[in-house]
């Protein structure tokens, strides 16, 4: 179970990067009203979330791939502490680090270190996943660093992106603090289907 619980906190791992536009729009939204929320939602580069989060493998190769845990996680600019806790494999597990470094702890199973998140993950599970997007996935953005296919709705909100090999599909969005963030995605791609479910947003610009 220890190698499951650590994908569920890689998958909601990010690492930052630049803000620059691929994108392919689509949908009832206004281009220009969608670029403002872009650009407001870019600023934002601190944050703690609580909820839950749910993933499951259609396709499962070994074990029980599949649960639900309850989610916290905080971000402040480069530095991540994400924890999550209950069903989700087995105790509860944290993640901390900043580029260059990346540290997990597993209750009653020990605690492991790569260079990244990214260094980790396929060190503990041999998968290869885009764990730096979520960082932009969970602000409703799309990731920077590769090209994207987006579809808004009538708030000239996300409603759907399709980018590496994975559909993004936002459900619900909240306001909080003048931003308008999303309250339920879900991700689906590569045999998985992860569902994030945010209880509490608390967004936080820091600057440079």
């Amino acid at each position: 179970m220890r190698t499951f619980i650590v994908f569920g906190l890689l998958i909601l791992l990010s690492g930052c990067a630049g803000f620059t536009s691929r994108e392919v729009l689509q949908g009832q939204g206004d281009p220009a009203r969608w670029q403002a929320h872009k650009q407001q939602l870019s600023t934002l580069d601190a944050w703690q979330i609580d909820g839950k989060v749910g993933i499951r493998a259609p396709q499962e190769t070994s074990g029980n791939r599949s649960g639900s845990a309850t989610l916290f996680w905080l971000q402040r600019q480069d530095y991540y502490d994400i924890r999550l806790s209950g069903p989700l494999g087995s105790g509860a597990a944290r993640l901390t680090g900043r580029p260059g470094q990346a540290t997990l702890e597993v209750a009653n199973q020990g605690r492991y270190q790569a260079e990244s998140a990214q260094a980790l993950l396929r060190e503990q599970l041999g998968w290869n996943l885009p764990v730096a997007h979520l960082l932009w996935w969970v602000r409703g953005l799309p990731a920077p660093s590769s090209k994207s296919r987006l579809t808004l709705d009538g708030a000239s909100h996300l409603a759907h992106l399709t980018q590496d090999g994975w559909q993004v599909e936002y459900l619900r969005y909240t306001e909080r603090n003048g931003y308008w963030l999303p309250e339920r995605f879900k991700l689906s791609g590569h045999d998985l289907e992860v569902t994030v479910v945010i209880k509490g947003w608390q967004p936080r610009q820091l600057g440079l």
